[in-house]
């Protein structure tokens, strides 16, 4: 019998990848949470798992020889568990080729560009108290994650997932689109609104998505702990 995979976790789009893929490849995992608000992505228990720092991370206890593997980096996750699983991660050149462009295109692009959006437009006016220093960041990430919502837009509009059959890619990029924190609006874009339905009726992403969410907290907030929570998130330098 598999043993339980350690998910080391907070609920957030980059944590919803990997709860989604894990509740839809039916393998078992015991969640660990990290409180990135309250800094223990710092703890250096964590670290030798996630040497960047972020979650999530996973630990395999029946790694590919049997021995303990460890993996931080939510794109290199889904491939593992895609592999091990053999479900939702083709094994055939150009099936893998088409899930892998479109996996990277969400962690090198779509992820990266949507939570600045998250940041200038949520968090940073808590921050910064003269809100005209605001307006670029937030024209700039608002502007290409529109232009973003428009690439999957255009792939969407003749098929039902980004690479033929549902897979990882779909996992990965779902959790991303927030249209109401990003400033976005889904008439403009009918395919992948259409699509952000389609993923979000199946049970295993609604499971994945739901895990943990009673761990979160507005960190927009007024109050002390949220402002401490933006230190940790918004002040880091290297140690």
């Amino acid at each position: 019998m598999t043993r339980s995979i350690d998910l080391w976790y907070w609920p957030t789009p980059n944590g919803w990848k990997v709860s989604i893929a894990l509740e839809e490849m039916e393998l078992p995992y015991e969640m660990k949470p990290v409180n990135i608000g309250a800094g223990e992505q710092f703890d250096p228990a964590f670290q030798a798992i996630s040497p960047n720092g972020r979650m999530p991370a996973i630990v395999d206890p029946d790694g590919p020889d049997g021995q303990p593997l460890s993996i931080f980096e939510s794109g290199a996750i889904l491939q593992y568990l895609g592999l091990k699983s053999g479900r939702f991660y083709p094994q055939d050149p150009r099936g893998k080729a088409e899930v892998d462009q479109w996996l990277f295109w969400q962690v090198g692009g779509l992820g990266p560009m949507a939570g600045q959006t998250h940041h200038f437009r949520q968090y940073a006016p808590a921050i910064v108290r003269d809100q005209r220093q605001l307006a670029y960041g937030v024209n700039r990430y608002t502007n290409e994650t529109h232009r973003l919502y428009g690439v999957l837009n255009r792939r969407l509009a003749d098929r039902d997932f980004l690479s033929g059959d549902y897979s990882i890619a779909d996992m990965a990029t779902w959790p991303w689109i927030l249209p109401a924190l990003q400033g976005q609006s889904l008439d403009e874009f009918p395919h992948l609104e259409a699509w952000l339905a389609r993923v979000g009726e199946r049970p295993a992403v609604q499971r994945g998505r739901a895990l943990g969410d009673e761990m979160r907290r507005n960190l927009a907030a007024s109050g002390k702990a949220a402002e401490d929570a933006r230190k940790v998130l918004f002040g880091q330098r290297a140690r």
